[in-house]
């Protein structure tokens, strides 16, 4: 049973969370607020992490940057919660490192559906031989993209929609299709699929066999 640590403040979103992970077969781990979540994190070595954003104590931002600077920690898949609206928070926290987030209150299938790309991705990075690193979208430049296009190549190689981009980046989502039209033409390519494909041997340093 994979276990799931829940970091939130407001005790009703915490027990309805832990409540629908409870039915889902996961086992809910909870904290009060981010120097709890900590804490909890390096006792129980969870399999995912939900962290809200504004917490006393802690916010979800330090929290992120402490598990990331802990080797044991740094690969557990962490998704934001956070308050609709609160773009500017979305996009520091995606450029921290989180790997999704989701806006409270959140959807119980949005939520369902977030954890199991998140396992989902996990898995094939482990059984795969190789390691693509989304740090940075330097590598992305031999690509021939422009530093601006070659960092909306490295959210499409991880799953990300035109609106999530957009949040990230701080650009419409007009400019986003823009320059994945773009990407399209550079790479000679006419999916999604087939440019996350590209980045990832570019990510990766190694040939993906197609």
């Amino acid at each position: 049973m994979k276990r799931i640590l829940v970091i939130e403040d407001e005790p009703e979103m915490r027990r309805n969370l832990a409540t629908i992970l409870r039915l889902e077969k996961f086992a809910p781990v909870t904290a009060a607020n981010g120097k709890e979540g900590l804490k909890r994190a390096k006792e129980e070595k969870p399999d995912l992490i939900l962290c809200d954003v504004m917490m006393p104590e802690l916010d979800g931002h330090g929290v992120l940057a402490a598990l990331r600077d802990d080797p044991e920690l740094v690969h557990i898949p962490f998704i934001f919660l956070t308050a609709k609206g609160e773009k500017t928070d979305v996009r520091n926290g995606m450029n921290l490192g989180a790997d999704d987030y989701l806006s409270k209150p959140v959807d119980k299938q949005d939520l369902l559906a977030a954890i199991a790309a998140r396992f989902e991705r996990a898995e094939q990075q482990a059984n795969q031989e190789f390691q693509p690193n989304f740090d940075s979208a330097e590598r992305l430049y031999a690509l021939g993209l422009t530093p601006r296009v070659a960092e909306v190549l490295l959210w499409i190689a991880q799953g990300k929609t035109n609106g999530d981009i957009g949040t990230i980046l701080g650009i419409s989502e007009s400019t986003v299709k823009k320059h994945v039209l773009e990407i399209f033409q550079k790479l000679g390519v006419e999916t999604r699929s087939a440019a996350t494909l590209r980045a990832l041997e570019a990510l990766s340093s190694r040939k993906i066999e197609a």
